[in-house]
């Protein structure tokens, strides 16, 4: 047998049951930040929108996992066209898959891979609805998630993930997502902001969280999950870059939230629950582009920036009066440059590739690298998400009525509340508190 091919076979990956099963929980991890950021932005809206929140969130589950079945694991990636776009037949309903068939380089099944990325997919719009919150039509959103993963988060997973994106094959870093999702939440929340406008009683009303412990569980259960976004994203921990990876998120997180506190409590004078919460998710924002080249002090440099910006950052909505309501903008936008950025300073060469950042003796190669990652995500999902809230606003509305806003979106949207303090249960609705406290009779409707 010829040398060289001697060494193809044994250079040739095998099923790894470790690596597989590693995989598999990380994908449940991410999938448990979709319910976990439900919370997170439950807790912050009014009492009257909390449910809408949630279902905000639950329903990508169920829209985005079908479209990524149906085609969406073929566009983002399957076979390169043109840098662009993928497309691959047999990903087509996953049913040209072997069940044993290997993710091209690594030892885990093409479906551990295509699940994974689901999860990523999933979570990336429901980021956005935190900016929505109060005013949005939940068929209207339902139509939004529809277009805007298969024409904005599709393609720009294929540019910065697939083999031959074209953001992929320049060496621009994302390790786990800071541009692809975060970046690219950020900016279309924008996108979308700009064309339905403010909530009624913005800037004027107090708009403050109805419930600080749900926030609390929300960041909590994301900082848990996250470990599986960011671990994971190595497909495999074989060399050791995904536990460097699980120490930075950690660090990171906690620099963030630390900073976070240190100038809320200097420019406002208290320590709150809100500002911890914000903290450490500014912190999990940064670190999921960079973790995977920093060390563990580069990580705490990269969260203690993050999260003393996106602390600054949340103010500037009332600076220049767009209303995003849970400041997607200011942590997950400003988060996600930050961290994308950062790369090009802090990439030390010796974790999961050698590209150095200027800190290390890497010069400006990397950080412009970096630039051009960030502003060609930040543009494109900024004008094609405003598009898209344009169309749909123009052809059937993207908005609730100034009445039902008022009202509340959870009763007009869902029929039912959050919270009920009748002693009858939850989720009644179309009847007054007075009957609520009666026996109910056959035909009165209680929610289950």
């Amino acid at each position: 047998m010829a040398p060289a091919i001697t060494t193809l076979a044994a250079d040739a990956p095998e099923l790894s049951a470790a690596n597989t099963g590693f995989m598999l929980i990380c994908s449940a991890l991410v999938m448990l930040m979709t319910p976990a950021l439900a919370f997170f932005y439950g807790g912050m809206v009014r009492v009257k929108s909390t449910l809408n929140m949630l279902m905000m969130s639950f329903i990508s589950l169920g829209i985005v996992t079908i479209l990524w079945v149906l085609f969406g694991f073929s566009l983002a990636f399957g076979t390169d066209s043109g840098s662009l776009i993928g497309w691959s037949s047999d990903y087509v309903g996953l049913s040209g898959i072997g069940i044993t068939e290997l993710w091209d380089g690594y030892t885990i099944p093409v479906y551990v891979f295509a699940v994974f990325q689901l999860m990523f997919a999933i979570i990336t719009p429901a980021l956005i609805s935190g900016a929505l919150a109060d005013r949005v039509k939940f068929t209207a959103w339902a139509l939004f998630i529809t277009l805007w993963v298969t024409i904005v988060y599709f393609p720009v997973a294929h540019w910065v993930w697939g083999a031959g994106g074209w953001l992929f094959e320049m060496g621009v870093i994302d390790f786990a997502g800071g541009t692809a999702v975060h970046i690219n939440a950020g900016a279309a929340a924008l996108g979308v902001i700009l064309v339905i406008g403010k909530r009624v009683g913005f800037k004027k009303d107090p708009m403050r969280p109805h419930s600080l412990p749900l926030v609390m569980l929300g960041a909590g259960l994301l900082w848990f999950g996250w470990f599986g976004f960011n671990a994971g994203s190595w497909l495999g921990n074989d060399d050791g870059v995904g536990a460097v990876m699980f120490v930075n998120t950690q660090v990171a997180t906690a620099a963030a939230m630390l900073a976070w506190l240190a100038y809320e409590k200097l420019r406002h004078g208290s320590f709150t629950t809100l500002g911890a919460a914000s903290g450490a998710v500014a912190g999990l924002v940064a670190i999921t582009p960079s973790g995977g080249s920093c060390s563990p002090l580069g990580a705490i440099a990269i969260g203690a920036i993050a999260g003393l910006a996106c602390a600054m950052a949340v103010g500037l909505k009332y600076k220049f009066g767009y209303d995003d309501s849970l400041d997607v903008v200011g942590v997950h936008l400003v988060g996600g440059v930050i961290g994308s950025l950062l790369v090009g300073l802090f990439a030390t060469g010796g974790v999961q590739s050698e590209a150095k950042g200027l800190f290390y003796g890497g010069g400006l190669e990397q950080l412009g690298k970096q630039a051009v990652g960030v502003f060609a995500v930040l543009a494109y999902s900024l004008v094609a998400s405003a598009i898209l809230a344009l169309i749909i606003d123009k052809t059937m509305g993207m908005r609730v009525s100034e009445d039902d806003e008022v009202s509340g979106i959870d009763q007009v949207e869902h029929a039912e509340t959050a919270y009920d303090f009748s002693g009858a249960g939850g989720g009644i609705t179309g009847r007054s508190t007075a009957a609520a406290t009666t026996v109910p009779s056959e035909n009165t409707k209680v929610d289950a």
